[in-house]
């Protein structure tokens, strides 16, 4: 279990504030959106929620690693070809680049790919900005390059 730990790397997303209306007032919890890959091909998104932040992102990482895929990298460390991938309104387009580029997208889009492994890459995420369907989609475009 002590090496599986340190083989995995993790970055948190996003941490947002969530509320429930009960009969005695309102209960806050947290949510939690969190990338884990090795950098090596393999990447996964987790959702969690709980009443402290460390919780929500322990059940976030936990998740992610059940929901792992393998994304298909080439040698250049790109992409093998155009992805359009979409999830909820969340659209998003990867392209494979020459050896050098680096990884052009935002913050949701980069976060995956740079877990994942994938070193030169441009994409744009259009329509919806919600990271949790940007990170599906992105996830979902991986999964399509694999096949």
């Amino acid at each position: 279990m002590e090496e599986e730990k340190k083989h995995f790397e993790e970055k948190v997303i996003e941490i947002a504030r969530v509320s429930r209306t009960v009969k005695g007032g309102k209960r806050i919890g947290f949510r939690a959106l969190v990338v884990v890959g090795d950098k090596q091909g393999k990447v996964g998104i987790g959702l969690g929620k709980s009443v402290e932040v460390a919780g929500a992102i322990k059940k976030a990482v936990n998740q992610a690693k059940k929901t792992m895929i393998k994304a298909n990298i080439s040698e250049k460390g790109s992409i093998r070809k155009e992805i359009d991938a979409s999830f909820g309104a969340a659209k998003v387009i990867m392209r494979p680049a020459p050896e050098g580029t680096s990884i052009i997208a935002g913050g949701v889009v980069r976060s995956v790919c740079e877990l994942a492994g994938i070193k030169n890459l441009v994409a744009k995420s259009l329509g919806s900005n919600n990271k949790i369907n940007c990170a599906k989609a992105t996830i979902q475009g991986l999964i399509e390059a694999g096949k």
